[in-house]
């Protein structure tokens, strides 16, 4: 086999040895999907957050709930705090790049809402600051990490892990479990109307 072949076996093969692991314990992430549906279904919001790979899964997902996923329905309220560039400049030149989700749950986070911060190695100090910026303001909190978790995961009410160290495959699993997630408050949405 040539490396090339090689290379995508082992690729496939480890990415799907982590969904396997990952699936042995649902509960995290069906608390996650809980936790939207019971936000949603109180007229709160959902803010999301993450860097790099994690920004674009942030975004994704507040695009499946105001548009999307599967099935036609009400459209739900999310908001991607990664999209606008004027305020992520402003606020990384005023205050701190550690700042950039934090002031903004400060300005738009409210109790009822859901604070979602998204970190493949768990320390992302910006996510951790924005997840303790909503607990102070009693939004309900969740992280989903990849590695430990670090002090992102410690820092959420609900926790959601992939045990992983590598930053690619914690990324595909992370997808798939966002997928799940949008699936089941999708269907939630759709009973409930």
């Amino acid at each position: 086999m040539t490396e090339g072949g090689d290379l995508f076996r082992s690729t496939f093969g480890d990415t799907i040895a982590l969904h396997e692991r990952v699936m042995q314990d649902p509960q995290p992430a069906l608390a996650a999907a809980a936790a939207l549906v019971d936000a949603f279904g109180r007229g709160g919001k959902l803010l999301l957050f993450g860097n790099g790979g994690s920004a674009a899964d942030a975004q994704h997902v507040a695009a499946e709930c105001v548009g999307r996923f599967q099935r036609e329905r009400a459209a739900l309220p999310a908001i991607a705090l990664t999209t606008d560039t004027s305020i992520l400049t402003s606020l990384a030149n005023d205050y701190d790049y550690n700042r950039v989700f934090a002031r903004q749950v400060e300005a738009l986070g409210r109790p009822g809402d859901v604070a979602f911060g998204i970190s493949t190695s768990g320390g992302s100090r910006n996510v951790l600051a924005g997840l303790e910026s909503a607990r102070a303001l009693g939004l309900q909190t969740i992280a989903l990490t990849g590695n430990d978790g670090g002090a992102v995961g410690r820092a959420a009410a609900i926790h959601v892990n992939v045990p992983s160290t590598s930053t690619a495959r914690v990324q595909e699993v992370h997808r798939t479990l966002l997928h799940v997630i949008c699936d089941i408050v999708e269907r939630a949405s759709l009973a409930d109307s």
